[in-house]
């Protein structure tokens, strides 16, 4: 049987809600939200297990900051025996315009500091991932205020329909594999 690991990431607490780095806390609850499924506080981290064609599905948004969420993803990993291949992190990047999404299967930090935990963490950068982009408007020396600001109102309008193509990807990525959803899915 087939295990899965699909990390949002971002920051807990209300100060965080609906801001750019929290997309990936965004795309989980809306996971959770289509499938009916909720989310348990346990340690590093808020989970469920659900199963999906047969395959056991783990959802996680760590509880540890974003920039130590490689300490919660690599507890995961190993307390469920998931392989790295089966791994999915999904976070917003600064380097892609607002609303394109691109799944890779490595990968550098590319200056994101929850993915340089991770990598620290699991001393390797080959595990797939949804890169979710933000953008880069913002003035020199604005970007953590600009990644931990709140949506725009043009934003809002099509971020619903960029969140429901990631949980399309997710989808993918388990019944389908990273090839498969990078051929059809990214644009």
């Amino acid at each position: 049987m087939s295990k899965y690991l699909i990390v949002g990431l971002g920051n807990v607490g209300p100060n965080y809600t609906n801001t750019r780095h929290n997309i990936g806390f965004d795309i989980i609850d809306h996971f959770c939200l289509t499938k009916e499924i909720q989310l348990v506080e346990e340690k590093n981290g808020f989970i469920c297990k659900f199963k999906l064609e047969g395959k056991t599905i783990y959802l996680l948004k760590p509880s540890t900051y974003m920039n130590l969420s490689g300490n919660a993803i690599k507890y995961y990993l190993n307390y469920y025996k998931v392989s790295l291949k089966n791994l999915l992190v999904i976070a917003d990047d600064l380097n892609l315009d607002f609303g394109k999404i691109k799944l890779r299967t490595s990968g550098g930090h590319g200056g994101h500091n929850g993915h340089r935990n991770i990598i620290e963490n699991l001393n390797s950068s080959n595990y797939c991932r949804i890169k979710f982009g933000i953008g880069k408007s913002f003035q020199k020396g604005e970007q953590v205020k600009y990644v931990l600001s709140k949506w725009s109102s043009n934003e809002l309008e099509s971020l619903n329909t960029k969140i429901d193509i990631c949980y399309k990807m997710i989808v993918s990525f388990i019944l389908s594999g990273p090839e498969i959803t990078m051929n059809n899915l990214n644009k």
